[in-house]
């Protein structure tokens, strides 16, 4: 189950964006910039395309994660941008509803509190997805 952080903004340049070969949607830009705001103290992986937007990895207290990153069409100069938290959670922990991501989530809230404090991103969200 994912946590998804929404936002809006102008900041990024999606046309300066590698070509999304699966699907052509935008959303390596916010993963890029990301990545650029939490190292060296957390690592994100390079974004990978994905046919629903761009994908990224990161590790965050011995569990793996995938940030799944994705972004509307533009609207009076800004888009909407969608992030999600997703676990990479075992079986067992599937099978047991363990090990889900939500709102409160320390990830979820870290992540949250760094799009929050760049003042292009306007209307930071946090919801639990189903």
């Amino acid at each position: 189950m994912p946590a998804v952080i929404r936002f809006n903004t102008g900041k990024f340049d999606v046309t300066r964006e590698r070509p999304n070969p699966v699907n052509p949607i935008f959303g390596e830009s916010l993963l890029l910039w990301l990545k650029q705001a939490l190292e060296p103290a957390h690592h994100i992986d390079q974004p990978e395309p994905e046919d629903w937007g761009w994908y990224a990895h990161l590790v965050w207290a011995d569990q793996r994660f995938m940030l799944g990153s994705s972004a509307s069409d533009e609207e009076s100069g800004k888009r909407e941008w969608v992030l999600q938290v997703v676990p990479q959670r075992s079986l067992k922990e599937r099978l047991l509803g363990r090990g889900k991501v939500e709102h409160d989530h320390p990830l979820v809230q870290y992540l949250t509190g760094v799009l929050s404090r760049e003042e292009a991103f306007v209307g930071v969200s946090v919801e639990s997805a189903a």
